[in-house]
């Protein structure tokens, strides 16, 4: 986008140039090369116009990638909630059948403590029987019918035994096809949760990467930024040295041994000098000059650290950036505005 404004900025400048060339009545071969040149600056503005729409969709197309794998990591951990649940549900559910398995076992010894407790009673009953014959046989018939009770109680406690022991050996196969039903949940479950985690694991990297990436992007934008700052503030710098130059040879006398501004080149060439330091040599004690330079070096000082600042700061910078940008640029129109009339002037 600055690119753009600078030739936007440049072709205004040709297009300014070239009105004032036909007032002035200049020779036909500049304003072809006039043409030329703003055709050539057209066509610029033209692929930076399209290079910053590939780039917006660039960077539409990576922010869509990256909500998708986002949804996709949602995704997978709603998976592993619910296989969460489904395990702690599964050992709820052992733990029942196991309290369910101690509750019939302390059954069964219930059960047997009353068989042998009629068995003892039958024994009593016997040694009853063979030591009181006599007296028993006039209860003879009582006795049978106690012993035909005792006998069904017997056969009913016997066949209860028997279908206690069936459920016991039934529980005792559920109780083992319910473990090796948990061991290869578990093992299916822990190869599920691996390939998750290697999943989930891969698609990090994939992010981290991406995130390095945007990363090197920002550095390099930042790096374009300051680069464009220093080179702008070393252009405004040199037009204000020309200005001061042309202002200074503008009130040169013809006399002072006629210089002009090949002469002020040629003798910072003989002097190994650059023009800035051979016009500060000629500037004797202008303290009002010297005032205003000091002036605007402290005012670009302070701007490059705002710029600085910016950079640094959290988004969103962009307007506030741009803002400043245009301040320096239409700071360096003016000057160059400036030089050019008094370059007229001279």
């Amino acid at each position: 986008q600055q690119e753009k404004e600078d030739l936007q900025g440049k072709l205004k400048l040709r297009e300014h140039l070239s009105q004032t060339a036909g007032k002035s009545e200049a020779t036909p071969a500049p304003s072809k090369n006039i043409d030329l040149e703003m055709k050539q600056l057209q066509c610029k503005l033209k692929n930076s116009n399209t290079e910053t729409t590939k780039q917006s969709t660039t960077i539409k197309s990576l922010k869509n990638q990256v909500q998708e794998k986002e949804e996709r990591i949602r995704e997978l951990q709603a998976k592993i909630s619910q296989l969460e649940r489904d395990l702690t549900m599964k050992r709820h559910l052992i733990e029942d059948l196991r309290s369910n398995l101690k509750a019939n076992r302390e059954n069964e010894k219930t059960s047997n403590e009353t068989l042998k407790s009629l068995e003892r009673k039958v024994k009593a009953l016997a040694e009853v029987k063979k030591a009181s014959i006599d007296s028993l046989k006039q209860r003879f018939n009582v006795a049978m019918k106690e012993k035909s009770q005792y006998e069904q109680m017997y056969h009913k406690a016997k066949d209860e035994l028997e279908k206690k022991d069936l459920k016991l050996t039934e529980l005792e196969s559920k109780m083992i096809d319910t473990e090796c039903a948990m061991t290869d949940f578990e093992t299916a479950a822990s190869q599920q949760l691996h390939g998750l985690a290697k999943q989930s694991a891969q698609a990090l990297e994939t992010l981290q990467k991406e995130l390095l990436l945007t990363s090197d992007k920002v550095e390099e934008f930042k790096t374009f930024v300051k680069t464009l700052t220093r080179e702008l503030h070393h252009s405004i710098q040199e037009l204000r040295t020309k200005i001061k130059l042309a202002k200074k040879m503008g009130g040169m006398k013809p006399c002072k041994k006629g210089l002009s501004q090949e002469c002020l080149q040629l003798a910072a060439s003989i002097l190994n000098v650059s023009t800035i330091d051979l016009y500060e040599i000629l500037q004797e004690g202008d303290d009002e000059e010297t005032a205003k330079t000091k002036r605007e070096f402290e005012k670009d000082k302070e701007w490059l650290q705002h710029i600085q600042e910016l950079l640094e700061a959290q988004f969103p910078f962009a307007s506030y950036l741009m803002d400043a940008i245009l301040e320096k640029l239409n700071e360096k129109e003016k000057l160059v505005e400036e030089y050019s009339s008094l370059m007229k002037h001279t």
